[in-house]
């Protein structure tokens, strides 16, 4: 992530030194050349190119990141204004992965993302190239509402208004918001719809459209069928969706859509955004399913039937725990792999309040470990949290599980045997967090992900062995549902 981050900041950087050195440096003659074409490279760095060699604004723009800062304004004068201007102005030299389709021969193009990852500046760049190529273009722009219409991808700082190239171009818009009607500087025209009133967008024939924030939609699934067959005149029709992701059953059709094109990324990646507020929301929601929805684009869904659904997880959720503190019994629940090469090891650390409440601490599973390796995880977090009891499956491996265990830990090691399935098992726990009797201390998405695949009445939904979610099962029934044991001396 650092490292793409760095990148990132590397480009910015570059593309920044052109705009200043466009602003301040070039005295010359206006270069009348119309069109982006590949621009001839005389020199560069000092290193002059190969014979007949050409080179893009995006080819361009990666060589000068490529220049050391004290050379690259030279380096920019050294290509001259029309090259510059191509860099400046081109979408394809500024766009980030995520906010391009990886491909041409798409219909629908949906790109899902955290908030502030740069979507609808794509879709308004998307939309302003379309016009520009198509000057008797109809595209449907829908929003939840007329207003975010106008405010976010017409007027808005990132909105198509502000993607205009030159000052002609931007002269030669002319937006009528009474009737919802923006006609471009080519002749082309985009007519705004709501997603609230799907109706509206029964009969209407476009080219393109852009659908901003469809999850919002109020009559999702009737704005995009009436808008989709409506998508029919020109060679090519194309419709691009900007989201973030919540789990709607018209945004799952539209992504279940063959051939879809699909792209999207974090909040983080934009490396354009304030100082500061991407770690300070990352602070407030990193980890819980309203994070990874609005800061990592990410589809959360709820399973039909699900012993632990979302919303139960997110009431459940207190601090994170740093230490033994008020923490009267600590145990660590181990689901052992059948194989290194096979499933996770599930270990997880849960507490017990001396109020009474369970809290799972620390999930510290993972895949691709040999005995020996996933039983010095298991000593190392008995150390840590100075654990009371192990609970370790026995199922896979009998007795050589507690042998692992027995040669690095000084707590007492219980092996258990399952007989029933991972979600029957789970049942009582789940009743527990019910309750309110157990609770997450921190978000450990891995593990919430398998827990509310576990289904009632028997069943899991989800890739994988749900082995996570079976180590907290078996460390929480220890410590909930079974007596409390009696006092003894610890073996040293």
């Amino acid at each position: 992530m650092e490292a793409r981050l760095a990148g990132a900041k590397a480009g910015v950087e570059a593309r920044r030194a052109v705009r200043r050195w466009r602003r301040r440096e070039w005295r010359g003659p206006r270069c009348r050349q119309r069109g982006l074409g590949p621009i001839e490279v005389k020199s560069l760095d000092g290193v002059p190119p190969r014979p007949g060699s050409v080179a893009g604004p995006a080819e361009l723009l990666a060589l000068f990141r490529r220049v050391p800062r004290e050379h690259r304004r030279d380096s920019i004068a050294a290509v001259g204004e029309f090259a510059v201007r191509g860099v400046d102005e081109s979408w394809l030299t500024w766009a980030r992965p995520g906010q391009q389709p990886t491909r041409e021969d798409w219909t629908v193009w949906v790109m899902m993302a955290g908030r502030g990852f740069g979507k609808t500046r794509a879709g308004a760049e998307w939309v302003s190239q379309k016009a520009r190529e198509t000057p008797d273009a109809s595209i449907a722009l829908v929003a939840a509402t007329p207003e975010e219409a106008r405010r976010v991808m017409i007027e808005g700082r990132s909105g198509i208004m502000a993607c205009a190239r030159s000052g002609a171009e931007r002269r030669g818009m002319r937006w009528e918001p009474g009737i919802g009607q923006l006609t471009f500087a080519s002749g082309a025209k985009a007519f705004v719809y709501s997603g609230a009133h799907g109706e509206s967008l029964r009969g209407p024939e476009h080219h393109f459209a852009w659908c901003d924030e469809l999850a919002k939609w109020r009559q999702a699934q009737t704005a995009w069928d009436n808008l989709i067959l409506g998508l029919r005149a020109g060679e090519r029709p194309q419709a691009v969706v900007t989201t973030t992701p919540r789990a709607i059953p018209a945004l799952k059709a539209v992504l279940a859509i063959g051939g879809v094109e699909k792209t999207g990324g974090a909040t983080r990646d934009n490396p354009h955004l304030a100082p500061g507020f991407v770690e300070t929301v990352e602070r407030l929601h990193g980890g819980t399913r309203l994070g990874r929805q609005e800061l990592l684009g990410e589809l959360i869904e709820d399973v039909l039937g699900s012993l632990w659904p979302r919303d139960l997880i997110e009431r459940s959720r207190v601090a994170p725990v740093t230490g033994r503190g008020d923490i009267a019994r600590v145990v660590i629940g181990v689901d052992p792999p059948a194989s290194a090469d096979g499933d996770e090891c599930g270990i997880v650390v849960c507490g017990l309040r001396e109020d009474g409440i369970g809290l799972v601490m620390a999930d510290l599973s993972e895949g691709g470990l040999s005995p020996e390796r996933w039983g010095r995880r298991v000593a190392a977090a008995a150390e840590t949290w100075s654990a009371d009891r192990i609970v370790a499956e026995d199922n896979q491996g009998g007795e050589m599980v507690e042998s692992v265990l027995r040669g690095g830990v000084r707590a007492g090691i219980r092996r258990v045997h399952a007989s029933l399935g991972k979600a029957r098992r789970a049942e009582p726990v789940a009743a527990c967090f019910e309750r309110g009797e157990a609770k997450f201390a921190g978000a450990f998405p891995k593990l919430e992900d398998q827990l509310t695949g576990l289904i009632s009445g028997g069943g899991y939904e989800g890739a994988g062995s749900p082995d996570r979610a079976d180590a907290m099962v078996w460390a929480m029934k220890e410590l909930l549902l079974r007596p409390a044991p009696q006092p003894q001396v610890r073996r040293l």
